[in-house]
């Protein structure tokens, strides 16, 4: 039986889904990609989740795609099951954050770019392999890492395959705060915590507009949902009368 998996714990309104594979640094098995759009399916389905988590065991991110399915990935392209998988992952519809330990790289830096977050511990590493490898790194995930970092900085991280530290990760953008090792959790912790006392409306309508995935149409109708909510009145009277708001907003249900 392989030990390589991906778990999930849910605590309270957050959710942690933890990259496992002992063997080899955590790197991503075939099935471990084909697993987490599932998994992201049923969590986004969960109304009790509001947050969502991804990290690695045993202090390390992932190392990025097993290379015992290369055939598999080469002959699929940009259609691969690991794109399948961060486009997923960057599509859900709850706010996500990257918990970065130790390396960081190929595979496990396309997922941690997918996620809304990125928060890294101090001995965090990052890279994108593809130029050692000679592969074409997928056009979705070139895309989405230029968008974060800018154009320069991308192109400095696929041309020379090396190796970033946490603080130069910082400085270029490609994660949001960088902790001492021990502080990480906490912070992740508290973080997320204070995410899921927000307004759902506020968070996920954000998270669509910065995302370009909100027309013009949609825009006017989370508009709409705040009127219709009740959510802004209740916030508004929370702070005038110091006490934590009670938002009762939620997506609506399909179907």
């Amino acid at each position: 039986m392989s030990d390589a998996e991906l778990t999930v714990t849910v605590t309270g309104p957050v959710a942690t889904v933890v990259i496992r594979n002992p063997a080899r640094r955590n790197a991503l098995t075939a099935a471990m990609w084909r697993q987490l759009p599932v998994l992201l399916d049923g969590l986004e389905a969960d109304p009790a989740v509001r947050v969502l988590v991804l990290t690695g065991a045993d202090g390390t991110f992932c190392a990025g795609a097993d290379l015992g399915d290369l055939n598999e990935l080469l002959e699929a392209g940009d259609g691969s099951i690991a794109v399948a998988a961060e486009e997923r992952l960057a599509a859900f519809a709850k706010p996500t954050v990257a918990a970065v330990r130790g390396a960081c790289v190929g595979g496990g830096c396309q997922l941690a770019v997918a996620c809304d977050l990125r928060l890294a511990a101090d001995d965090a590493r990052f890279g994108v392999p593809p130029a050692r490898l000679g592969l074409v790194y997928p056009a979705p995930t070139t895309r989405r890492l230029a968008r974060l970092v800018g154009p320069s900085a991308a192109k400095h991280l696929l041309f020379t395959a090396e190796l970033v530290d946490a603080d130069r990760a910082l400085r270029i953008g490609l994660v949001d705060e960088v902790l001492p090792g021990d502080e990480l959790a906490a912070r992740v912790g508290a973080l997320t915590a204070g995410i899921a006392e927000r307004s759902r409306l506020t968070v996920a309508a954000a998270k669509e507009i910065v995302d370009g995935r909100a027309d013009d149409d949609r825009i006017a109708w989370w508009h709409g949902q705040v009127r219709d909510s009740g959510e802004a009145r209740e916030g508004v009277a929370a702070a005038n009368e110091r006490r934590p708001p009670r938002f009762g907003w939620a997506p609506p249900t399909a179907g």
